[in-house]
């Protein structure tokens, strides 16, 4: 199954998602990608979206229910797709970055940011 069509099919998931700003993060993160196989990007693009849309707010109040089982479910599903598709020292700074984001938000800190953090991350490979 061609890298196009498995996005897509993720995306078919995610769509109120896509509209609400995943769309713009996924495409300013296929820059970041352009040095890993052609297959792989669109994957890692969108595994990068999914985090950085989701831990933008951390930090802040609480987050209702719904908005929390939403945002695991988009960190599993950027798991799986890092899983797929980037070596296993991406995966690492991955969760890096996410554990470095958590840190700052329980320990009340300002959030470094976080496209800074997962552009780093692409660099590990």
């Amino acid at each position: 199954m061609s890298a196009v069509n498995v996005v897509t099919r993720e995306l078919e998931r995610l769509e109120g998602l896509w509209e609400d700003g995943l769309s713009d993060a996924y495409r300013s993160y296929l820059e970041a990608v352009s040095e890993f196989e052609s297959a792989d990007q669109p994957r890692l693009a969108l595994a990068a979206a999914l985090i950085g849309i989701r831990l933008q707010g951390l930090g802040g109040r609480a987050a209702a229910a719904p908005t929390l089982l939403m945002g695991d479910l988009c960190l599993a599903r950027s798991s799986r797709l890092l899983a797929d598709a980037a070596p296993h020292s991406v995966q690492v700074a991955f969760a890096r970055a996410i554990e470095e984001m958590s840190v700052a938000a329980a320990s009340e800190r300002p959030a470094p940011q976080i496209r800074n953090l997962l552009v780093r991350a692409f660099e590990a490979r």
